[in-house]
């Protein structure tokens, strides 16, 4: 019979943290008579509180949430976790 030792190892795994921004506004005002103009909104501010269909409207432009460039900010966090391996003893160094 083998002789084995558990190794208890930390480890910190990868979590990763979205936070959605909006910025200028994109609709081309002007489409309809076959041109390009845009109202020079600079960033989404919320008509109303979340949760209510006001809040995807631009308080600042009228415009749907939707036609404001969408800034997604990825940020990667590290938790703590321990993890027991199971390893034979020969192999341990």
């Amino acid at each position: 019979m083998r002789k084995r030792q558990v190794v208890v190892r930390r480890e910190e795994p990868q979590r990763n943290v979205r936070s959605v921004k909006y910025g200028e506004c994109q609709k081309n005002h002007a489409a309809n008579v076959g041109g390009y103009a845009v109202d020079g909104c600079r960033e989404f501010i919320a008509s109303g509180g979340e949760g209510t269909s006001a809040a995807f409207t631009c308080a600042t432009c009228g415009c749907h949430r939707n036609f404001h460039k969408r800034q997604v900010e990825t940020e990667v966090v590290w938790g703590d976790i321990w993890k027991t391996l199971i390893v034979p003893y020969n192999q341990l160094s």
